[in-house]
């Protein structure tokens, strides 16, 4: 679940939902308060027409006969009763007041009562999605004392009307488990179209680390999505022309460079001085070394080479065999047991470029093999001095050695280490040193298994 909500398509839909949930409770307060308003409002009309029908009618019927009228004839929130007692009365009518004295007329007489009615502020149960709320009435509530045009002086109350019990067979619980499942699941719809384009690319940036001549991408879906993914076509096509023509020309230079330099070591040959003629050889053993080693790390980064299933066990002894029969000392500890999804002659290459390493610097090289989570990782340790803690990071830099190896009888140009990391991060995997605590330099591969269907 915590992934799933650090990912893109959880951030997404997580404000999609709380977008969509937060925008439809201040809609719903919006509407209950306009609801409530309306209610009032129109309850209020009501009390007007039927303060006056009330009024009018009462009028008609003879004076002896009214008491009883008005017991037949008042309703809850509306009642004209006979005053029994005297209450002061405002300066003022209030806004109900006088709009019913407008209608009335002049002869009949209207006045406020100072004193609110005690039902006014009695509060009332409301029901609504949010659950049952209290509040009061904020229609009109009031008491008007009425003087009929006979003369008699009745008292109109106007109170708030008795609750509804229509609301309470309303289950919310339901409505609103619904809104939230239907708005959840369009949520979801809506983050994973959203986020599966930006997968795609994702996915299709990895596949061009892996394999630059990988299919490019269908050009589908909405036409900004059409056109990032021609625009990473079009990058991966400049890629790999760019790749191309790279190592078309380094191969174009070292061919050319190996007959002129074919030629240098013939006529050395014939130098009378044995001892310049040694070091003259020597100088151009090197600068041939370092034309292949070039075109080495050019082909390190190129990635035409087809990716298939390996063993790792298998490649791991075929490079020992071969050290061993060249007479070098490898031993090597433990097992994988399992497969790796790579290209063989450049996996092979950089286990043969840090075994060399290994031999270079420290005459013999130790090889630990194990496996977990997910992935093979490969020690590689010497018998040599190690490396000074400051240049650990630099020796993967092209053609930088380290002072005390700098000398014709240790060999190399520089580029061992380079080359071998290259094609370890080309198949997901990373190298690392680090000076073991009982002498010696420790390489660390690391290689990503694979999974067959995934």
């Amino acid at each position: 679940m915590k992934a799933f909500f650090g990912s893109m398509t959880g951030r997404v839909f997580l404000t999609l939902l709380l977008g969509v949930v937060i925008t439809a409770v201040l809609t719903q307060l919006l509407a209950e308060n306009e609801r409530q308003r309306v209610i009032e409002a129109f309850r209020d009309q009501h009390a007007m027409d039927r303060a006056e029908q009330l009024i009018t009618a009462t009028e008609t019927v003879p004076a002896s006969a009214r008491l009883a009228y008005l017991d037949a004839a008042n309703r809850p929130g509306i009642q004209l009763v006979v005053i029994n007692d005297e209450l002061p009365v405002k300066p003022a009518p209030s806004a109900f007041t006088a709009a019913l004295a407008v209608r009335m007329g002049p002869q009949y007489k209207l006045a406020s009562i100072a004193a609110r009615p005690a039902a006014c502020d009695v509060p009332r149960i409301q029901n609504s999605m949010f659950g049952p709320t209290e509040s009061q009435w904020k229609g009109v509530c009031e008491s008007i004392n009425v003087r009929l045009r006979d003369g008699e002086l009745l008292r109109l109350m106007v109170m708030p009307p008795p609750p509804s019990v229509i609301a309470h067979e309303t289950d919310y619980r339901m409505i609103i488990g619904l809104f939230l499942v239907s708005i959840a699941f369009l949520a979801y719809l809506v983050a994973r179209m959203t986020t599966r384009p930006l997968k795609q690319l994702a996915q299709a940036a990895k596949d061009l680390g892996n394999d630059i001549n990988h299919p490019p991408l269908q050009l589908s879906g909405a036409s900004e999505i059409r056109q990032a993914s021609a625009a990473f076509n079009a990058m991966q096509a400049r890629i790999r022309q760019y790749i191309f023509q790279r190592t078309q020309m380094l191969a174009a230079i070292t061919h050319d460079l190996q007959t002129p330099l074919t030629r240098m070591r013939l006529r050395l040959e014939k130098v009378g001085d044995g001892e310049l003629r040694d070091r003259l050889v020597g100088d151009l053993s090197a600068m041939q070394e370092m034309v292949r080693e070039g075109l080495d790390l050019a082909r390190s980064t190129d990635t035409t080479e087809a990716m298939q299933a390996l063993d790792l066990d298998s490649l791991l002894d075929s490079v020992t065999c071969d050290a061993t029969d060249a007479g070098q000392q490898v031993m090597v500890h433990g097992h994988a047991g399992m497969a790796l999804l790579g290209r063989p002659m450049a996996l092979r290459r950089c286990l043969v470029n840090l075994i060399d390493n290994a031999i270079k610097y420290g005459q013999r090289a130790h090889l630990t093999v194990e496996a977990g989570a997910g992935a093979a990782r490969i020690r590689v340790r010497d018998n040599g001095p190690g490396i000074a803690p400051g240049e650990l990071a630099r020796v993967f830099e092209p053609f930088y050695r380290v002072e005390t190896s700098r000398s014709r009888e240790s060999g190399g140009t520089g580029l061992g280490l380079t080359i071998a990391r290259n094609i370890a991060e080309q198949h997901g995997g990373s190298i690392a040193l680090a000076n073991h605590p009982e002498g010696g330099l420790e390489v660390t591969l690391v290689l990503p298994e694979y999974y067959a269907g995934k």
